[in-house]
C-alpha cells in the first residue's frame, strides 16, 4: 500500500483566533507554515494545543483567521479537506465486542471507500503495517493502551491522507509501545504533513525536524529543534541546593526548571556568565528550551523539569 505524496503539501495558519463563551482566549492569533514532514507543536497542559487540532480537523469553528492546506480555505471547505484527512485525538472510544478488522472496515466505509475489494486491501494492508495483523479478530475494546494507539493510527490511515494529525498520541505507552509508535510515525512522516501535538518533549527531539510552542494561546517559539538548543548554547548553568537557597535564587537570577535530585534539588539557571559560586556549565537539550521559553513569558513560572 503506497502513502507516498508525490505533491509538497503546506498547512498555511494566519491569525487564528478562539475564545470560549466563558472569556477564555484559547487562541490568541496563531500563525503557523507547516511543509511536508513530522510538525512538532509542544505546549503545556491548557496552551490551546487540542483547541487548534480540533479546528484543523473541522471539528471546531474559529472565531477568526485563515487555514489554507494546499491552497484551499479548510474553514471554508470543510468536505474538502475531510476527504484528506487522517486525524487521531487524545482519547477515542470504540464498539464494545468489535474486531479490529471489522472495525476498521466499518470505518473506512464512513471514510468513503465503498468499493469492497479495494476498501478490504486497505483494511488488511493498514493491519500489517501498524502490527495489528495477528490480532485482527480480537475485539479493540480488549486491547492494550499500545494497540489501541496503534489502530487509532491505522484507521487515521484509511484513504491515504495527506494531512495527519495526532494528539498526545504516546501518554501513557510504555517505553517499547512508545518506540514502536516512533517508528510508525517517522514513517508516515516522509511523504505527508504529519502534526505531532504533545507535552511530551523527547517526542518532538526524535521525531520532528521543525516544531513551535504553543502557550496560553499563543505560539511562542517556533524553529528547528537543533537550532533552538543551539541558542543556548552557554548560557546554562546548574546547581544542586537546598528549598531555602533554590527560594533566595528564584529572586536573584533566572531559574527556568528545578528537578528533585537524590532528596536535594537541581536548579538549571538561564546566564551569560556563572551566576555564583558552585554552578555549573551544561549542555542544553530541547527539554531546557521549553522550559526556558515557558519561563521567559510574563508571569514567568518555574516548573519542575
Amino acid at each position: 500500500m503506497n502513502f507516498k505524496s508525490h505533491v509538497m503539501q503546506r498547512l498555511k495558519i494566519q491569525g487564528l483566533t478562539k475564545t470560549y463563551p466563558n472569556g477564555i482566549h484559547a487562541l490568541d492569533h496563531v500563525s503557523l507554515e507547516i511543509p511536508n514532514g513530522m510538525f512538532g507543536l509542544l505546549g503545556p497542559n491548557g496552551a490551546g494545543k487540542s483547541t487548534f487540532m480540533r479546528i484543523l480537523a473541522t471539528l471546531a469553528r474559529a472565531d477568526g483567521g485563515l487555514v489554507t492546506f494546499d491552497g484551499t480555505d479548510i474553514l471554508r471547505e470543510t468536505d474538502w479537506l475531510r476527504s484528506r484527512l487522517g486525524y487521531l485525538p487524545q482519547d477515542f472510544g470504540v464498539y464494545p465486542g468489535v474486531s479490529a478488522e471489522n472495525l476498521l472496515d466499518h470505518l473506512a466505509v464512513l471514510k468513503g471507500l465503498i468499493y469492497k475489494p479495494e476498501r478490504r486491501e486497505q483494511v488488511a494492508a493498514l493491519l500489517q503495517r501498524t502490527n495489528l495483523y495477528q490480532h485482527r479478530k480480537q475485539a479493540v475494546s480488549t486491547f492494550s493502551g499500545g494497540m489501541r494507539q496503534r489502530f487509532g493510527i491505522a484507521q487515521a490511515l484509511l484513504g491515504n491522507p495527506q494531512l495527519v494529525i495526532v494528539d498526545e498520541p504516546t501518554a501513557g505507552l510504555d517505553p517499547s509501545e512508545r518506540h514502536r509508535f516512533h517508528d510508525l510515525l517517522s514513517e508516515i512522516g516522509e511523504h505527508i504533513v504529519v502534526i505531532l501535538s504533545t507535552h511530551i518533549v523527547d517526542d518532538v527531539h526524535d521525531l520532528c525536524p521543525q516544531m513551535a510552542v504553543l502557550a496560553a494561546g499563543r505560539v511562542v517559539l517556533e524553529g528547528k529543534p537543533e537550532v533552538l538548543t543551539h541558542s543556548l548554547s552557554g548560557r546554562l548553568w546548574r546547581k544542586t541546593v537546598t528549598p531555602a537557597e533554590l527560594a533566595e535564587l528564584q529572586n536573584a537570577v533566572d531559574v527556568i526548571s528545578t528537578r528533585r535530585v537524590a532528596g536535594r534539588i537541581q536548579v538549571h539557571v538561564r546566564a551569560d556568565e556563572r551566576p555564583g559560586d558552585g554552578f555549573g556549565a551544561f549542555d542544553p537539550g530541547l527539554e531546557d528550551v521549553y522550559f526556558a521559553t515557558l519561563a521567559g513569558m510574563d508571569g514567568k513560572e518555574v516548573r519542575p523539569c
